[in-house]
């Protein structure tokens, strides 16, 4: 007996845990759930670095 791809991706509902995000928060690390309306509000507001959106890209080589 062979177990397909979509056998193995179903879930049953009981099966099902939700997902917590840990962020750093005033030096230490605290779950989202735990924030306050204003530090859920903080986290929100957060920009996210992407380095490929990075402007101040170095060539190999070249010193700053």
């Amino acid at each position: 007996m062979s177990i397909t791809d979509n056998e193995i991706l179903k879930l049953n509902e009981q099966e099902r845990q939700p997902v917590e995000c840990w962020t750093r928060v005033m030096g230490y690390f605290r779950p989202y759930s735990q924030f306050n309306k204003g530090k859920k509000s903080e986290f929100n507001d957060r920009k996210w670095f992407l380095e490929d959106n990075c402007s101040c890209r170095i060539e190999m080589g070249q010193a700053a």
